[in-house]
């Protein structure tokens, strides 16, 4: 990993902010779009960009917010990497969240997360936190191939579980969903059951596939020859260099991913989840000029 002095912090507008503590990613997932060339790395993906002055950024920000707000990190990097463990960016940025009132929501598949429990249940009792898990493979064999240097499913699903005793909402990504390895009505059923059993708010599900383009696909096919000889010749002959690589079982596997979620009360479209995720509850807003 390497350190820098990072401009700025958070990006997005006023109702919801986001943040990338990180750049690069140690839990090696075959399958990652930040991996993508447009993303514009200027150093390997491995070698971890470490915003050392985060939480200083952080700090000046929130104060020049007039609004508090639900403020996001780990849309491109984990921010509960191996390196976390050390640094303690992550937690840092949490306490100043908390200390000024706004939500937090964190994007992980690490059980690290845990660590700062304390922080999280701190944040929901005075704001809002969400915590957001991905979960693809209940094979935990096949697991340890798609996603190999971070904790395997069950041990996320504990998790779940963890947050769930502490009162602390979560949503799960269903994604990605790798055509010919892990599209079967099984796994899907198997996790919606896990996510029903964890309490789980909804599923982030665009649909049973997985997105490939220059960067993330080199990478992804060079996995595939290693781990499943001959399928990337199956998918080039099926998909070519297609950006959206759906399961040829999509829209039966759609079928039932929705019908469990309506049956069980999950919240299932993107748009219904992104918007729970981001609605900051309005007890805690501060009041304007004109109220006082």
């Amino acid at each position: 990993m390497h350190f820098v002095d990072a401009k700025t912090i958070l990006s997005g507008k006023m109702a919801s902010y986001g943040m990338n503590i990180y750049r690069g990613c140690s839990h090696g997932c075959i399958y990652c779009d930040s991996r993508s060339k447009c993303y514009r790395f200027s150093h390997p993906f491995e070698d971890i960009e470490v915003k050392q002055n985060a939480p200083v950024l952080l700090e000046q920000a929130l104060l020049s917010k007039r609004n508090r707000s639900m403020i996001g990190t780990g849309s491109m990097s984990d921010p509960y990497m191996h390196c976390e463990r050390t640094l303690c960016l992550t937690r840092h940025c949490l306490e100043i969240i908390l200390r000024h009132g706004f939500g937090a929501t964190v994007i992980t598949k690490s059980d690290l997360i845990l660590r700062d429990i304390d922080l999280l249940e701190a944040i929901n009792r005075n704001a809002k936190c969400v915590v957001q898990m991905t979960l693809t493979t209940f094979d935990e064999r096949l697991c340890s191939i798609l996603e190999p240097n971070v904790c395997n499913t069950q041990r996320r699903i504990e998790v779940l579980h963890h947050l769930k005793e502490r009162g602390i909402p979560t949503i799960v990504w269903l994604s990605p969903i790798l055509p010919f390895i892990n599209d079967t009505e099984e796994n899907i059923l198997a996790i919606l059951n896990a996510c029903h059993a964890a309490g789980v708010k909804g599923i982030v599900c665009f649909g049973m596939g997985l997105t490939l383009r220059e960067g993330n696909r080199e990478y992804y096919y060079e996995a595939l020859d290693r781990h499943f000889p001959g399928l990337r010749q199956r998918y080039e002959q099926s998909y070519g260099n297609a950006y959206e690589v759906n399961s040829p079982s999509s829209r039966q596997l759609m079928k039932v991913f929705v019908a469990y979620c309506e049956k069980n009360g999950m919240l299932w479209r993107p748009d219904d989840c992104f918007a729970y995720i981001a609605k900051f509850p309005l007890r805690h807003e501060q009041p304007s000029l004109f109220d006082v």
